[in-house]
């Protein structure tokens, strides 16, 4: 074998470790003043405006279509980028990712590979949100059969599993423990973990069955810092949140249990989810402001709702100094496909979506 054909071959061996150079994202963390984030090494400051990818324009979740499709699931990631996006919140079920309590499910797992690896060539990062149970169909019945302690532990078991599948990785912005979780008042019936139904999927989720003279914030603080040790085995880098109700706050009327001040040590930034009303845009902002505990606050949910598209952009301008970052909603359908559309739905979300662009080309601040 002559010295060409060794460089050649050496070359050859390298190429993918280059590649992965070449497209690989900077690593994000909260910066200094905890008060926002920053790429590493450069101390570039990072603002979150992105989506999130929830279901497809058939309502269909990710795992539903991501085996058979994967071609439109690359097609979604690169029409978010387009529109200005750099950050994808993807909702795992628990369902899909364990077969039985403590035996994760490889195969979803290496496909959960393949989209992280999407991500990073894409050019975006991925809030992962998990122990999703938006399709009770897809609930095992052994899940809902376990006890709280037995289920806090299946819970733990999926995020190791995930974690240590993509602790590597640049592109993970974050995980977020679970979409809405609640803690109860008093006692649910058993097997009652799921909150009412919002366009066919299950949101909120409760993390007992059986308050049983507990606080409810202690309760709520005890289950996160079960889950982000179980993270912390296998990652210790990325960062770790949850998606909190706007509700969340200590204050009168209807509460999560999830009191931001006392349950958030062990996370890293809070996410609020948040959905201002035509007429009360300074009250949308004034709940943002209770979410400041001393963390970066994300507003990791938001749409015109009750709301225009306009006001949502002004809420959004409002909202400068207290949020870190902003994350809207994108449902598979490209804006070339909306203006063909006479459904006055896909009017709204075309209109939002023009907004997003318009920000994103001036940059969000």
């Amino acid at each position: 074998m002559n010295a060409k054909v060794v460089l050649l071959l050496g070359l050859a061996l390298l190429l993918p470790s280059f590649a992965r150079a070449q497209t690989s994202l900077p690593w994000v963390e909260v910066a200094k003043d905890k008060t926002g984030f920053v790429l590493r090494p450069s101390e570039k400051p990072f603002v979150l405006w992105g989506f999130n990818y929830d279901h497809d324009e058939k309502g269909r979740l990710i795992e539903d279509y991501w085996e058979g499709e994967w071609p439109k699931v690359e097609a979604d990631f690169a029409q978010m980028k387009k529109l200005g996006a750099n950050v994808v919140r993807v909702h795992l079920q628990l369902g899909k990712f364990m077969d039985a309590p403590d035996k994760p499910n490889s195969k979803a797992l290496d496909r959960l590979a393949k989209l992280v690896q999407l991500a990073e060539t894409t050019g975006v990062y991925l809030n992962l949100t998990g122990l999703g149970c938006y399709h009770k169909a897809d609930v095992p019945a052994w899940y809902d059969k376990l006890a709280e302690k037995d289920r806090w532990d299946a819970q733990a078991r999926f995020w190791e599993a995930v974690a240590g599948k993509c602790a590597d990785s640049p592109a993970i912005f974050c995980y977020d423990l679970m979409n809405e979780p609640v803690v109860p008042g008093g006692r649910r019936k058993d097997g009652d973990w799921l909150g009412p139904p919002f366009g066919g999927k299950h949101f909120v989720q409760f993390i007992t069955l059986d308050q049983n003279d507990r606080p409810r914030p202690d309760i709520a603080r005890q289950w996160v810092d079960h889950l982000v040790a179980a993270i912390r085995k296998v990652d210790k880098r990325h960062l770790v949140t949850v998606g909190l109700v706007d509700w969340s706050l200590d204050r009168k009327g209807l509460t999560s249990g999830f009191v931001p001040e006392k349950v958030t040590e062990k996370l890293d930034f809070v996410s609020v989810h948040l959905y201002p009303e035509t007429g009360k845009l300074d009250e949308a902002t004034q709940t943002l402001k209770g979410f400041a505990v001393g963390k970066p606050v994300v507003v990791e949910e938001m749409f015109p709702l009750k709301c225009s598209p306009k006001q949502l952009d002004e809420f959004i301008e409002k909202s400068g100094k207290d949020a870190a970052g902003w994350v809207c909603f994108y449902w598979g359908k490209p804006p070339e496909e909306l203006r063909r559309s006479k459904n006055i739905g896909d009017a709204i979300l075309l209109q939002w979506l023009e907004l997003f662009e318009k920000r994103a080309k001036a940059g969000v601040k």
